[in-house]
């Protein structure tokens, strides 16, 4: 698995967090900005789904075991998502926090697929 692109998700996942947090903080709902971060997000997930399955396809093999590792990269592909569709549900500042935690969901996802891998 590439160290970089988890590290980059991760970091990526924790900002978004964060700036969701300050719009929850501020007492505003998710707002056409906050999904743009959110889909960057997702498109960083994305790519690492892609980067781990061609590594599965080339013979190589977590540590831990492939059936949790496929297991924690569809969770982390469809965390954000999730959290951005459930904040369009919740148009107050409950909807900002649900993504403030998927970002933090992703990012201890992140660290776990590392571990996983073998890092």
């Amino acid at each position: 698995m590439l160290d970089a692109l988890t590290l980059v998700t991760g970091v990526a996942a924790l900002l978004l967090a964060a700036w969701c947090g300050f719009a929850a903080y501020r007492d505003e709902p998710t707002k056409d900005w906050h999904f743009i971060g959110m889909a960057v997000v997702t498109l960083l997930a994305l790519v690492q789904l892609v980067v781990g399955t061609v590594q599965l396809a080339r013979g190589e093999e977590p540590e831990q075991g492939t059936t949790i590792f496929v297991a924690y990269l569809l969770g982390a592909f469809a965390c954000v998502p999730a959290a951005g569709f459930m904040s369009l549900a919740e148009r107050t500042r409950w909807g900002s926090i649900t993504v403030a935690a998927g970002g933090v969901v992703l990012a201890v996802l992140e660290v776990r697929l590392y571990d996983i891998w073998g890092g």
